[in-house]
């Protein structure tokens, strides 16, 4: 990277939540910019996953796996046991094709967004629990998926929701891990600078990604605002409910220093990376609430942060 790349991407790292904001308000007001991203979503989610690893690194990597046996039970929870309880309650309802249950459901079975250290941080909260459910999360995906899109109707039999899950392993390994192999190889001691440069870099991937994610919510806007603001009010519920909830929850049961961080993985998702899993036919119905979940998840800075503070000195 040059001198003056450098300086711009450190630049945009420095005010990286004004930049998704804008990511949000460039999604909805330049809707032809929006279309055109559209159809390379699964590549941003890809070359995401990339710059995560290499900001990482294989070491990094390495000691984020310490005490891995708490980190992998809270990771079965958010990740297994949730969705697979929506699903058996869904399916006693007789709800399991519902739209909004596969939204539920894909949400609560995604792991932690990539950004959820820097929320930490953000919040004035210790960013290694988060990290640590990151890497496990992320790492276990292929897995964890797997009976979750078995149960699932829309992914049909075991073959199929085989194909998704190893689809899904494929695009992992793939991405993550030319990103461990270049930062081993190629930039094996970060400078502070190529630091910040990097995580510039993660945040411009970020708004990149949600203004082709918001593709899908100008022209439902225009078919139906009721119709929108029900996969808001969902987006909302579920992203700022389940940090409420886990928080109120795990207080009593984590370390002090972990809760905070492990509440706002549990409601910060990467539902997106399930656009390399999905089909477009499965996937189109969903992008309007992947548009929507962008709006609460970049807003958690500002939606939590009094919650935060304030819990914390009345626990």
């Amino acid at each position: 990277m040059t001198g003056t790349v450098l300086s711009i991407l450190a630049t945009v790292s420095r005010h990286g939540r004004a930049a998704l904001i804008v990511g949000l308000l460039a999604g909805i007001m330049l809707p032809s910019l929006a279309h055109a991203m559209k159809p390379w979503l699964s590549l941003f989610v890809m070359i995401l996953l990339f710059l995560v690893a290499l900001r990482i690194g294989p070491r990094k990597a390495r000691d984020g796996l310490s005490d891995l046996p708490a980190t992998l039970g809270v990771v079965l929870v958010l990740q297994l046991a949730l969705p697979l309880g929506v699903i058996a309650v869904s399916a006693m309802f007789g709800m399991t094709h519902s739209a909004y249950v596969l939204a539920v459901v894909l949400v609560l079975a995604a792991p932690s967004v990539s950004g959820s250290p820097n929320l930490a941080i953000i919040l004035g909260a210790d960013p290694e629990p988060a990290f640590r459910l990151l890497i496990v999360g992320t790492a276990l995906l292929p897995l964890t998926i797997l009976p979750i899109f078995w149960a699932l109707p829309q992914f049909g039999d075991l073959a199929t929701a085989a194909t998704s899950a190893l689809r899904t392993l494929g695009a992992i390994v793939l991405a993550m891990g030319a990103g461990f192999l270049v930062r081993a190889y190629g930039l094996p001691n970060l400078k502070q600078e190529q630091s910040n440069a990097l995580d510039g870099a993660m945040s411009v991937a970020l708004v990149v990604l949600v203004i082709g994610l918001m593709a899908a919510l100008r022209p439902a806007l225009a078919v139906s605002v009721s119709a929108v603001a029900g996969w808001m009010a969902l987006a909302f519920g579920l992203n700022i409910g389940m940090q409420v909830l886990s928080f109120l929850l795990l207080r009593r049961v984590l370390p002090a220093h972990e809760v905070v961080p492990v509440s706002i993985v549990a409601g910060n998702r990467n539902i997106a990376i399930f656009l390399i899993a999905l089909s477009a036919s499965s996937a189109e119905p969903l992008l309007i609430f992947l548009a929507c979940y962008q709006v609460p998840m970049y807003l958690t800075p500002l939606l939590m942060d009094r919650f935060y503070r304030s819990a914390r000195r009345a626990g």
